[in-house]
């Protein structure tokens, strides 16, 4: 890192982590528009899973070499894991525990969800990619993880959460 970056104040930094984050987010949005008018929809999932399945992975061992979480440390691994996540940055999410060998990830506010909503456009059916992100990024932090969706847009339904997951070991 240069000494542009160390010399910045800590609230600088803060404000340039969201940047970051919200750059991220943008870049993969402009990605899968610019697929989906090429191609059509169906064809920007099916590359969308590919690019997923596999950043899912980097970002988590990036996350887990940064914060020191040991491969193989089960739901606690992955709670500590989820938190660090870029869209941990920009997103509301909660864990809720259910069992001891169980828990409950929500995210209940969605910055790409909640601005097709402000737009009136129909959610994202981001469900058959969230399946692979979320397994992965699980299965990365322990083999044992199991993933399930309890709903994810285009699923039908009312709730108070865009999309929730169950892990279980």
């Amino acid at each position: 890192m240069n000494d542009q970056f160390r010399n910045l104040p800590r609230e600088t930094l803060e404000a340039m982590l969201i940047d970051f984050a919200k750059n991220w987010l943008a870049h993969d949005g402009l990605w899968f528009q610019a697929v989906e008018q090429e191609c059509g929809m169906d064809t920007a999932i099916r590359l969308d899973t590919v690019a997923w399945k596999e950043f899912t992975r980097i970002e988590a061992k990036r996350i887990m070499e940064r914060h020191n979480i040991a491969p193989g440390g089960g739901l606690p691994a992955l709670k500590k894991a989820l938190g660090f996540r870029l869209y941990a940055v920009l997103n509301e999410q909660l864990i809720t525990d259910e069992t001891e060998t169980s828990f409950v990830f929500k995210m209940v506010d969605c910055r790409v969800q909640s601005a097709r909503r402000r737009k009136n456009l129909p959610l994202f059916p981001c469900k058959s990619v969230g399946i692979v992100e979320y397994t992965e990024f699980a299965k990365t932090i322990d083999p044992r993880i199991r993933t399930e969706c309890l709903a994810c847009p285009p699923d039908p339904g009312e709730r108070d959460f865009y999309c929730g997951w169950r892990f279980s070991i």
